[in-house]
């Protein structure tokens, strides 16, 4: 059955990889802050070598890991080991600059705002407890027993509350962004009446798995969909029958495709079909199998049968076009073709 495709994909890849810009430079500022501390601060000479070689395994860790590709492409996995390395790089930093009376301290709000930003709440919270036994480690208590008493604790918290607000308020932030940012994208790609793609968010999608046809070579398919008796379903019954309708078609084309497919409304009564991978003779069962879907679903409004169907023109690559826009003009000659033959057909294109 059908179902949006995983577009997703690609969009969570625009936004990891302007994340993982986010985060590189906060890797460089790190790097730059120990760097300055190094220069101006003046830790104790006999600390200055672990600091120094802290910068230089740190900076050839961001070097190696962002230029060797490592991962072909961003993922939440690898900035979750990025966050790790800088947890790392910053508490051996704070060993030798103080412990907990180190200027350096709050350099762990780097590590929890990365983490807020790009791995969620609970991702979030793991680097939360991961830095509190960092703390617990540049304590220096003196014995085991006093990690478990109230004042141990309660001192612990204090340090750490600063950093816990600031990992709450983060996370919520970028949750209500990234909500408000996939509700946007959804309204500006979806069709308010049938919650198909509309021809922004089809295009979008269609230029990417037409370039992937053309790149690697294989076979795509595109449908175009008229429903044959909207107009008079309107006139006659009114507009209200006439979206019901409408419905009704997307629900029975969308029933015929496959989860990779992309499905939108054109405009109008007409409706596009992308089908990656389908050779023409696949495409045309699939053309007639909408066709017998749409004609054995009739439409029931205020009690009255509503009779429909549909006319359908189909066009593939690369025998019908080398281009998306070519072989959906093709489509569409088709499906007027079909139209012209008295309706409820499917037309494949022929020169």
């Amino acid at each position: 059955m059908y179902s949006k495709p995983v577009e997703t994909l690609s969009i969570e890849q625009e936004e990891l990889r302007g994340i993982s810009r986010t985060v590189a430079e906060i890797e460089w500022l790190l790097l730059i802050l120990v760097l300055l501390y190094q220069v101006f601060d003046g830790p104790l000479a006999e600390d200055r070598s672990a600091i120094s070689a802290g910068l230089f395994f740190y900076t050839a860790f961001v070097l190696g890991f962002r230029f060797t590709n490592f991962y072909k492409s961003e993922s939440r996995w690898k900035i979750a080991i990025e966050t790790f390395a800088m947890l790392v790089f910053i508490t051996w930093a704070l060993w030798y600059t103080g412990k907990l009376a180190s200027p350096l301290l709050n350099a762990y709000l780097l590590v929890i705002i990365t983490s807020a930003l790009a791995l969620g709440k609970l991702t979030t919270m793991l680097e939360m407890a991961l830095i509190a036994a960092c703390f617990v480690l540049l304590g220096e208590n003196s014995s085991a027993g006093e990690l478990l008493t109230l004042a141990y604790i309660g001192g612990l918290v204090g340090l750490l509350a600063p950093m816990l607000l600031v990992a709450y308020i983060t996370t919520m932030f970028s949750a209500d962004i990234r909500f408000g940012l996939n509700r946007a994208r959804l309204l500006a790609e979806t069709d308010d009446l049938t919650g198909l793609y509309n021809m922004r968010g089809f295009t979008i999608l269609a230029d990417r798995l037409f370039g992937q046809a053309v790149r690697y070579n294989r076979q795509a398919s595109l449908l175009m969909i008229d429903s044959d008796n909207l107009k008079e379903v309107n006139d006659l019954h009114g507009h209200e029958a006439g979206n019901r309708l409408l419905k009704m078609v997307a629900k029975c084309i969308g029933t015929e495709l496959r989860h990779t497919d992309v499905l939108a409304r054109y405009g109008g009564d007409e409706f596009v079909a992308l089908l990656p991978e389908t050779a023409p003779d696949r495409a045309l069962e699939v053309a007639q199998r909408i066709l017998k879907a749409v004609t054995t679903a009739p439409l029931e409004f205020e009690g009255k049968r509503i009779e429909t169907s549909v006319s359908i023109g189909l066009a593939c690559y690369p025998e019908d076009g080398r281009s998306i826009d070519a072989v959906q003009a093709r489509a569409d000659r088709a499906m007027y073709r079909a139209k012209e033959q008295g309706r409820n057909s499917v037309v494949k294109f022929a020169d």
